[in-house]
């Protein structure tokens, strides 16, 4: 939403830089922020939803429903019930379904595990990686390094807002200043 004050965006071979958000999600780009910002008044299913209003989404909604509560069960079960009164993981689950049902073709997740009990973060990295060995490519945005870097097909480790290394995800895992940086190894 907010412009750059320099260079270009290029997605698919195409300038999207001055493109307004609702022309960058309907060429495949969706953004699950941080947070979660759910709707929390709007139920599950409303919530849901939401996230295929395009004309594209709109036709396949069934689908994507049937996608996502085979991605998380628990969703279907709790699909009447208030956002609000789903656990921080739930929440979490139901901001990555959301995205889902826009039918992104670029996902950028940014801190997908932030406050999240260890179980529950596992869960949902797994359903990240399913999705990318799908065929859907993901931006990971994340502070969990051993837990992101696993799933990753390729990392890059920023300090102070600068790309200090950039490799394959095991790699990195493996590599010194990494496991002494951020591994405490």
């Amino acid at each position: 939403m907010l412009r750059p004050t320099e260079g270009q965006i290029i997605f698919r071979g195409e300038d999207i830089t001055s493109r307004p958000a609702h022309e960058i999600v309907l060429l495949g780009i969706v953004h699950i922020p941080e947070g979660r910002r759910l709707f929390s008044e709007m139920t599950v299913l409303e919530n849901l939803l939401l996230g295929s209003t395009h004309a594209a989404a709109r036709k396949h909604r069934k689908e994507g429903l049937e996608h996502v509560f085979s991605l998380f069960p628990i969703l279907r079960d709790r699909r009447s019930q208030q956002a609000s009164t789903l656990s921080g993981g739930e929440q979490q689950m139901l901001a990555v379904a959301r995205g889902l049902m826009s039918m992104p073709r670029l996902l950028i997740l940014d801190e997908p595990s932030l406050g999240l009990a260890p179980r529950v973060v596992t869960e949902i990295l797994n359903v990240i990686r399913s999705l990318n060995e799908g065929g859907l490519t993901v931006l990971l945005i994340e502070q969990n390094v051993r837990h992101s870097l696993a799933i990753s097909d390729r990392g890059i480790v920023l300090e102070n807002g600068a790309v200090v290394l950039v490799d394959r995800g095991e790699a990195l895992l493996s590599n010194e200043h990494t496991r002494r940086a951020y591994l405490g190894a």
